[in-house]
């Protein structure tokens, strides 16, 4: 399957809506994908000065993302989950194919103009590829590295690029730099969202050693389908729907943002690395896909984390039920499902949230007798059975996420809150019910 076939079943079920009004791909696009948010995909069939149309949405409602996968939605994080702990116990390595459908159609030179790359947010610096899947070779070993990075274009055939810190694509670079080599790389835009799950594969669940693209491959059902670049030594992704290969250039940094982050803010405008785009090859009347910031980051962030760390904190403690990470938190707050066996228990699984995901900075434990998809029950509980005196735990000075604007050079605060009742379970702290009844057998008008 491709990203087209993912669109093709998803209009078949009535989870894709179609704009045939011509769109402007500043602002007017994500303006009106704005408000889609949350329900059925979006595709713009003609958008301003383009021939290709665009797409956006297929991560924002994990119902939608669940029919893709052919899985439940309540167990599509554990189907991320088992795709990353398959890579080491049976690892299926990619293939290079002949007669890529996404190289059918070269450009003469490299012109981005021509394509419909959207200016999400009213500040944005300009418009930015916000969801291509980025490979990289190891400079020294040629390990392969999958990974996502906001993408700012700035001229014909260049970009602006950021890689936070930590991000194996910066490890990379720093050491082709470091021999005055720029990093080439392929810009994938539009895959299977196979692809995507291994590009956003938590760096603990995937060493710097070590290909994720294995993580496709078992949610293909088959290897992953790569194909030679014309003009640099990295693969491309065979059947996305476009593919840029290009280079990090060393030594080089310019401006870059503002750009309408996930974490519901501006990042800020500075010098930041640079792309040099080489070559652009698609394939026949290929759909280019957006992600617009927010509903879509949370889940695939989400889907990742929640897994990763439901598997992580049961090894090390007993009684969890649910791991979430609510959309209102974007991927800095978490919420936990469990009934702790033993006092303090709670506390102990976030600080082992903590450790397990250094981006959270809040973390809420709360019983399983608490929806923790209903902000509304989390909240009663946050202020029925957490004593702000004995419950609440605060981390000064750790390592946190740069995009959070609380958090300066990588370093902030962290807090906890206990929400979970006394062991045993004190009579006070029973939660009022209801007869369950059905309505059906009523008379209502």
């Amino acid at each position: 399957m491709d990203l087209k076939d993912c669109l093709r079943k998803l209009e078949a079920e009535g989870r894709l809506a179609h704009v045939k009004t011509e769109v402007d791909p500043v602002l007017e696009l994500s303006g009106i994908a704005s408000r889609f948010e949350g329900g059925k995909v979006v595709q713009f069939d003609r958008v301003k000065g383009s021939e290709y149309p665009v797409v956006t949405g297929l991560w924002w409602n994990r119902d939608n993302l669940a029919s893709v996968s052919g899985c439940e939605t309540e167990k599509l994080s554990f189907l991320s989950a088992d795709a990353v702990a398959s890579r080491p116990t049976n690892p299926a390595a990619p293939v290079v194919v002949e007669d890529a459908p996404a190289q059918a159609v070269v450009m003469d030179e490299p012109d981005l103009s021509r394509i419909p790359v959207p200016t999400h947010c009213l500040k944005d610096g300009g418009p930015y590829f916000s969801n291509c899947v980025v490979i990289a070779k190891d400079p020294e070993t040629g390990v392969r590295n999958t990974s996502v990075h906001r993408l700012m274009v700035t001229g014909k055939n260049r970009l602006g690029l950021l890689m936070d810190v930590g991000r194996h694509l910066r490890d990379y670079y720093e050491r082709a730099e470091a021999m005055g080599r720029p990093l080439e790389i392929t810009i994938n835009n539009g895959p299977h969202p196979a692809f995507y799950v291994a590009a956003i594969t938590p760096s603990a669940a995937a060493p710097i050693d070590v290909d994720e693209l294995a993580v496709a491959s078992y949610l293909l059902g088959e290897p992953a389908r790569l194909c030679k670049s014309r003009t640099v030594d990295v693969e491309g992704i065979a059947d996305a729907q476009m593919i840029l290969e290009a280079e990090i250039l060393p030594g080089v940094r310019e401006p870059e943002g503002p750009f309408g982050e996930v974490s519901g803010y501006y990042a800020t405008r500075e010098d930041r690395w640079v792309v040099n785009v080489k070559a652009v090859t698609l394939r026949r009347d290929p759909i280019i896909h957006d992600l617009l910031p927010g509903r879509e980051v949370w889940n695939s962030v989400g889907l990742g984390v929640e897994s990763n760390l439901f598997r992580t904190i049961s090894r090390q403690l007993p009684g969890l039920k649910k791991v979430y990470l609510p959309h209102g938190g974007s991927h800095y707050g978490l919420t936990l499902q469990m009934d702790p066996p033993k006092n303090g228990m709670a506390k102990n699984a976030i600080l082992a949230a903590f450790a397990a995901f250094p981006p959270l900075q809040m973390v809420r434990v709360v019983n399983s007798d608490v929806d923790i998809y209903d902000p509304e029950d989390v909240e009663r509980a946050m202020v029925t059975r957490c004593d702000p005196a004995t419950d609440v735990i605060i981390i000064k000075n750790a390592f946190c996420h740069e995009l959070n604007p609380t958090v300066t050079d990588n370093i902030g605060a962290k807090i906890g809150f206990d929400c979970t009742y006394p062991v045993p379970k004190p009579e006070r702290y029973e939660k009022i019910g209801y007869r369950k009844v059905d309505l059906a057998d009523y008379e209502i008008v």
